[in-house]
């Protein structure tokens, strides 16, 4: 199975958790992510991202807000990692100017969190 099988395939599961977790319990981390989804090491982390940029691609090219926005580091900061910026950046829904990231991403997440149904 080709790479972008693989991911493609993982982000449909991810795409499925995020669905059906409810929401008191997001956000999740990349971590509980991995776990729920039964992923092994190596590079568990790393195919949990992967998974959740192709999702961001999905959903921009839907018009729809990034359901990955509802996965976050586990730094403490309940924000997701420098990945998902750069790709929404990337995918023209951020601007480049990093100081709004912070205030747009909790407009995404609540716009991600108030679509799932």
């Amino acid at each position: 199975m080709a790479q972008r099988d693989i991911n493609a395939a993982l982000a449909s599961q991810v795409r499925s958790l995020l669905l059906s977790t409810p929401s008191a319990e997001l956000p999740m981390t990349y971590q509980q992510v991995a776990i729920a989804l039964g992923l092994t090491p190596p590079r568990t982390i790393q195919r949990v991202a992967k998974a959740l940029e192709l999702l961001m691609e999905e959903d921009v090219a839907a018009g729809q807000p990034m359901i990955a926005a509802l996965v976050v580091s586990r730094r403490g900061d309940h924000l997701p990692a420098a990945g998902f910026f750069e790709q929404a950046v990337a995918l023209g829904r951020f601007p480049a100017d990093a100081q709004q990231h912070q205030a747009l991403y909790v407009v995404e997440r609540d716009r991600a969190l108030n679509n799932r149904h």
